[in-house]
């Protein structure tokens, strides 16, 4: 029922377990429809395949308990999304293995009583072989329709078990027992893929600790984050992940919050600056202030927005969902049309029953439901041998609609470490009487930093060593937070650091080419570059001199140009990137690369809506990223793509679609496969409907016999099986 304007509003995320066949998205909307129909509920989205069920309710009026209460009611069960799960992942391994044994079980007595058949053995040979098929691969079936059945519903699996025993009664196990296979594989397949969701949200979870360091009375003292209030200090040590979301207190630090924001370089944070849990303290030690208690924090949001995404179904797959039981019933009434009509008008039951039967098997969507598997399968695995891991058949099909591509820009487009790229001399630059060159820039600059910790220190000590440069000893070293170092080498004090440390040390030194340097960083900066400036102290103590200038970025991936390019011409009408860094880099790096637009300083939500946006204009929009910052905008995406080595855990358990090999070039092949799957979809399917539609007109008009109709049924399940089979040598 639609909320009153001004009615107030809450939501809450269920976890449900699926319920009735094949996790049947039939039953969801009949709980949705159970739902919305108490006072209070303003909208309910529920799907059995993700595991979710969202509410939007009237806190006055209900709680999530007695939502919960309602759902349990139903006879929906619920999980407890914050529990580490080990039990609930050993009950779903265990479950899985007892399907796959399943699915074994009927192949082996599917062939058996084929083989039986095709030498003549005996009968009870032939038929011991398909009762094995018949119970093992209609097990599952049965009790989903059954289940189904109780909340007055109907759906495939039910048809299928149906057209299996009508197939058996009419003298045709095999085809049966074949359907009954193929149908018990999906289920396996769509196990699998489930469990994989939940294993995601687990992975989530795991970023944030389980309790905090907190000040009381002076002391430290562990607690749960959820008894830490607001207003609580906690303390964060080198190399602790952050609990909560606050503000720095006391302290100074570099804080890496790529696995939340995506920034390719640890942020520097001091007193007064916002921190957020699940992001890892680096080299300093810091006193937080809770600003928001651990439901609330950022983590706790980009675990919600996951959950949401997964749960949304698209408008084409709620319509399919929402014809499966016309289907069903209109097979059903037309089997008891064709028994009644004529019995009621006087015709033998025997033959009649006979046509019916004939009716059923001809109109039973075998070829229509197994050309799209081994088309898919085919494409699956084709993908899979290219490094390309398709999570389900629906991706595949997916990837052939899209017209826009959203690209996160570190670990996708970049190799995500960061690299020296200049080093650059000041013309005219000495150093004791003599020129400077840049090989020796490069040693002082790897001396001085050596013994940092920073990122930027460690790319250029890496540059050094690359050029087996003999880089000098560094003597008292000293460290200024989030500015820059200093140390002593060769007898001379030698400063690295951005504008702000070079700032504070002109206050006091008159400093040589100091104009020159910062015209060089605004240069560098405008090219996207993170960049420094190298100073030496004279023999005077009021004067230094601008060595040179130093430049880092992150690199872009070989063929990142080439890749967007085939994309163009695979029909992309639009290429966007989206990304936490700042508008300079970014702006670099597409520049390079041919991107069409930048949205860049963007937090996970913000990435969400970036795509929501997008898939509103472009309908079909593919999200590429690694970090677990993108999961939210993966899972918003019509194709979620992972980058495979590159990416968290949680990215790619989100995506649909995971490049295993970090290579670009593997987007458009996988787009490309997904075009030719459609392709082949559209021709197995107008063979399927036409072999169906062919067969019940002849049987209405002409009575064909049962030997007909089954050479016609098998012969076009045959066909679109061997054209789906052709995308197994499909190349990009």
């Amino acid at each position: 029922m639609a909320s009153a304007a001004g009615e107030p509003a809450a939501r809450c995320t269920l976890h449900v377990d699926g319920y009735g066949g094949r996790s049947c998205e039939s039953c969801a909307l009949a709980l949705e429809r159970h739902l919305t129909d108490i006072a209070g509920v303003h909208d309910a989205e529920s799907s059995f395949r993700a595991g979710t069920l969202t509410v939007t309710y009237d806190d006055e009026l209900l709680s999530p308990a007695e939502i919960e209460r309602v759902v349990h009611e139903f006879g929906v069960e619920t999980r407890d999304a914050t529990e580490e799960g080990e039990t609930d992942s050993a009950s779903e391994r265990s479950t899985l293995r007892v399907e796959a044994v399943f699915v074994a079980l009927t192949l082996v007595g599917m062939l058996t009583g084929l083989v039986a058949g095709w030498l003549d053995a005996a009968p009870l040979i032939g038929w011991v072989g398909y009762g094995v098929a018949y119970v093992f691969g209609g097990w599952y079936g049965v009790k989903g329709s059954v289940e189904t059945l109780r909340h007055r519903a109907v759906d495939i699996d039910l048809l299928m078990i149906l057209a299996a025993l009508g197939a058996l009664s009419i003298g045709a196990p095999f085809e049966g027992a074949m359907l009954l296979f193929l149908f018990s594989l999906s289920n396996v397949l769509q196990h699998y893929a489930m469990g994989r969701s939940r294993r995601a949200i687990r992975a989530l979870m795991r970023l944030r600790p389980e309790s905090a360091r907190v000040l009381r009375d002076g002391e430290e003292v562990t607690v749960p984050i959820e008894e830490v209030a607001i207003g609580d200090v906690f303390v964060v040590r080198p190399g602790d992940r952050l609990p909560l979301d606050g503000v720095v207190e006391t302290g100074e630090s570099t804080v890496d919050q790529s696995s939340l924001t995506g920034e390719s370089v640890p942020v520097t944070k001091g007193p007064g600056d916002d921190v957020f849990g699940g992001t890892i303290n680096e080299n300093g030690s810091l006193e937080v202030r809770v600003t928001r208690q651990a439901h609330e924090s950022a983590i706790a949001k980009l675990i919600h927005l996951v959950e949401e995404a997964q749960g949304e179904r698209a408008p084409t797959q709620r319509l399919i969902d929402r014809l499966e039981q016309p289907y069903v019933l209109g097979v059903f009434g037309l089997t008891g049309v064709a028994i009644a009509i004529p019995t009621l008008l006087g015709a033998e039951f025997d033959p009649t029953f006979y046509r019916a039967m004939t009716l059923m098997v001809a109109a039973s969507p075998c070829a229509v439901i197994i050309s799209t598997p081994a088309a898919v399968l085919s494409a699956i695995a084709a993908g899979a041998r290219q490094g390309v891991l398709f999570k389900g058949g629906e991706h595949v099909e997916r990837a052939a609609g899209i017209r826009a591509v959203a690209f996160d820009k570190t670990g996708t487009l970049t190799e995500g470490d960061t690299r020296l790229t200049d080093a650059t001399v000041r013309d005219g630059a000495t150093l004791s009487g003599s020129p400077i060159t840049g090989d020796r820039l490069l040693a002082l600059s790897a001396a001085v930093q050596s013994r940092s910790e920073h990122h930027l220190a460690e790319a250029t000590v890496d540059a050094a060593s690359e050029r087996s440069l003999d880089v000098p000893e560094a003597r008292e070293f000293q460290a200024t937070v989030g500015k820059g170092v200093r140390a002593t080498v060769e007898g001379r004090t030698v400063h690295i650091g951005n504008r702000r440390y070079v700032e504070g040390l002109a206050s006091g030194v008159a400093i040589e080419g100091l104009d020159e340097g910062y015209a060089a960083l605004r240069s560098l900066q405008d090219e996207g570059k993170t960049s420094v400036l190298v100073v030496s102290e004279g023999e005077g103590v009021d004067e230094a001199r601008v060595l040179g200038w130093l430049a880092f970025t992150d690199t872009v991936r070989p063929g990142a140009a080439e890749m967007i390019a085939r994309l163009r011409e695979l029909g992309v009408e639009h290429v966007v990137m989206l990304t936490g860094d700042n508008e300079r880099v970014a702006r670099s790096i597409a520049d390079e690369v041919g991107i069409d637009e930048v949205r860049a300083e963007l937090l996970p939500e913000q990435k969400v809506e970036s795509v929501e946006e997008l898939v509103a204009r472009y309908e079909g929009v593919a999200m590429v990223g690694d970090g677990v910052n993108d999961a939210p905008a993966l899972a918003t995406a019509t194709l979620g793509v992972g980058m495979g080595g590159a990416g968290t855990d949680v990215a790619l358990e989100t995506a649909d679609v995971v490049l295993m090999s970090d290579d670009l070039s593997k987007i458009p092949y996988a787009l490309g496969l997904g075009r030719a799957t459609r392709r082949t979809l559209l021709v197995n399917l107008s063979i399927a409907f036409g072999a169906i539609a062919l067969m019940v007109g002849a049987i209405l008009t002409a009575g064909i016999p049962l030997p007909v109709a089954v050479v016609g049924h098998e012969g076009s399940t045959v066909l679109v099986s061997l054209i789906g089979l052709r995308l197994l040598g499909f190349r990009e």
